[in-house]
């Protein structure tokens, strides 16, 4: 198989490491095969592709879609270097609040999904550092949403202190204020708190 799955503490995050075929000429590798990724139960359809570039020091996040336009995500670096988190914002969930964070590189390959209920946000390590990914949903002013990326109660390490962020991202709410419409789910019984 082309790539290596790693279910990641926070249950649904998932590190993907795809296989690289090197020689003298550079590299190939697959990015994304339908058939290996539903095997993990990360499915499409994918709706749109996004690529950001970066400088160092850039935040942001912490970004996500309400339902029903909810968005997975599938991130990954082409050049440079980045810390990428997700946060479980699924109401009911046991680590609801938590987040992890893991080092994507273009000389590591690796990619992050991250399923509908996890805001995500990113702090860019290297200049030039370009980022793409692919999301089940297009986006949606209408239900695009912002979670404070120092939240306190979240308490997520960022690499880096000095960081340069949007105003939006700036003047978001924290958690507790966000609107959000996400419930764990937990086999097929909704989870309510």
């Amino acid at each position: 198989m082309p790539f290596e799955f790693e279910q990641l503490a926070l249950d649904g995050l998932m590190l993907v490491k795809p296989r690289k075929f090197k020689d003298e000429r550079g590299y190939f590798m697959e990015t994304y095969k339908e058939s290996n990724f539903a095997s993990v139960n990360i499915k499409g359809p994918f709706r749109q592709d996004n690529q950001s570039l970066s400088s160092k020091g850039v935040l942001r996040g912490l970004h996500y879609q309400l339902n029903p336009l909810a968005q997975g995500k599938l991130v990954w670096v082409v050049r440079g270097k980045l810390f990428d988190v997700g946060v479980d914002i699924r109401i009911g969930s046991p680590t609801y609040g938590k987040w992890q964070g893991v080092i994507l590189s273009s000389a590591n390959a690796h990619m992050l999904w991250l399923p509908e209920g996890f805001a995500h946000g990113i702090c860019i390590l290297e200049d030039h550092t370009i980022l793409n990914y692919k999301v089940t949903n297009e986006f949606s002013p209408a239900v695009d949403r912002t979670i404070l990326y120092n939240d306190p109660k979240i308490g997520i390490e960022w690499p880096l202190k000095n960081v340069s962020i949007s105003e939006k991202d700036k003047n978001a709410p924290n958690l507790s204020d966000a609107e959000n419409n996400f419930i764990y789910q937990e086999g097929n019984r909704q989870v309510r708190i």
